[in-house]
């Protein structure tokens, strides 16, 4: 009787997690976001984007034999977490428990070659910052060219490197 109990347990607990999984989780869709599609700054030249990925590094207290491994450029213990989110602020993805010292081009083809990884609808792409080199499924700003939104702040773009920058960083500052 007492295994009943358990189990009964675990199947409203389950059936709970699912009615909120609409609510918590948000996978990308085929539809342009709104936040792009009403935007005529970002419309219709960014109608393809569904979203913003970028990495961070988490404190974390590793055991001292593998610490080595988790130390970050700034000699800080951390580790890696690669997050990918939508125009209105809901998590698509996240990998989290890469050393600190592993590269995001690194975690971010480690995301996409799990089988439930990361997944880019075809004909789709994230932004993301210079960092992940250039591969389909996400578009990086061009290097060598003002990027930063405070860098436009004394005179706007002058070509349309530039310009496609400003719009990158506007709509990648989600992340």
């Amino acid at each position: 009787m007492k295994d009943f109990w358990k189990t009964e347990l675990t199947w409203v607990v389950l059936r709970a997690i699912l009615k909120l999984y609409k609510l918590v989780i948000r996978l990308p869709d085929e539809s342009t976001p709104s936040e792009i599609r009403n935007n005529p700054r970002f419309y219709p030249y960014f109608k393809d984007c569904i979203g913003a990925l970028d990495g961070t590094h988490v404190r974390a207290s590793i055991p001292l034999n593998i610490q080595g491994r988790f130390c970050n450029r700034k000699g800080g213990t951390t580790q890696n977490a690669l997050a990918a989110i939508t125009f209105d602020l809901k998590f698509s993805y996240v990998l989290a428990g890469w050393e600190g010292s592993v590269h995001g081009s690194h975690i971010l083809s480690d995301a996409l070659s799990r089988p439930r990884g990361l997944r880019i609808p075809e004909g789709k792409y994230y932004l993301a910052n210079a960092g992940y080199g250039i591969r389909n499924g996400y578009i990086t700003p061009y290097h060598g060219v003002r990027y930063h939104l405070k860098e436009f702040s004394d005179q706007g773009p002058e070509n349309a490197k530039e310009l496609l920058n400003l719009r990158h960083s506007s709509l990648r500052i989600t992340i």
